[in-house]
């Protein structure tokens, strides 16, 4: 099992859109699902593996149990492909219910039980990056509702299948509509990495707006050279980078991320 550091660095800056829920004010560190596992969903021949609630069951009783919680580390977050093709009667996603059985509501109450969060992944667009259903427009509202009512602590929004028009309307609508349910969820941006990382195509003022954190760069992948790759990139455009980073602080919150 791998398990990896989810290294952040934070910056200041407050708006109407600030997010202002109180999280992230220091790094925040757990597992996330998709470098290891990816969208493996054969839970016939590879059950130990596969996206299922065993698997972050499996994730959380490792955290609490050998100590990774003592340390920080305090988030387990599903990736993508962790949802049913349809929607419910209502509109709203759900997950698949023969990886799912016990619904995501019962899986944050496990995470809960064990001094743990919850983090769940979605999309801006038509599909998740995997082809499962992604959340467009008109879907925000309801999603957000969606991932309060099942208690769930961080939203990780990717960017797949929409354009920037889409995205500059869809990213700082998500943030409200998260902000309107009233439970605090870290709100995980994938915005900069689909317009290329780096100013002036990322306006980084907006996003410590409106994000808790956000995604610059590509996935890491299961390789030291990709790990290389990702600190190379960070140190090649470290001086454009480095204005938008700083500690968080209790009124004004901003954070920036690599996934």
């Amino acid at each position: 099992m791998h398990f990896f550091l989810l290294v952040f660095a934070c910056a200041l800056y407050g708006s109407t859109f600030a997010l202002n829920n109180g999280l992230m004010r220091t790094p925040p560190t757990g597992w996330l699902a998709w470098e290891r596992f990816r969208c493996d969903i054969d839970c016939q021949n590879d059950p130990k593996n596969c996206i299922s609630e065993n698997l972050f069951i499996d994730m959380a009783d490792r955290l609490s149990e050998d100590g990774w919680r003592e340390l920080g580390y305090v988030y387990v977050n599903i990736d993508d492909c962790w949802s049913s093709m349809e929607r419910d009667g209502n509109g709203r996603l759900q997950p698949d219910p023969k990886r799912f059985p016990g619904g995501i509501h019962k899986l944050a109450r496990y995470m809960h039980n064990r001094g743990l969060k919850l983090g769940i992944y979605g999309d801006m667009g038509t599909h998740t990056c995997g082809g499962y259903p992604g959340t467009t427009l008109d879907k925000i509202q309801i999603g957000a509702q969606t991932f309060a009512d099942w208690e769930v602590d961080m939203l990780k929004f990717d960017g797949c299948y929409s354009n920037f028009t889409e995205q500059e309307q869809g990213y700082p609508l998500m943030s409200k509509a998260l902000n309107a349910t009233g439970r605090p969820i870290g709100y995980s941006c994938s915005w900069p990495a689909y317009c290329g990382g780096l100013p002036p195509k990322v306006n980084y003022t907006q996003l410590g707006e409106i994000c808790n954190l956000w995604r610059n760069y590509d996935d890491i992948q299961d390789s030291w050279d990709s790990v290389l790759t990702i600190v190379d990139w960070f140190f090649d455009n470290q001086d454009v980078l480095q204005p938008a980073a700083g500690p968080g602080e209790v009124e004004r919150p901003r954070y920036a991320a690599h996934w």
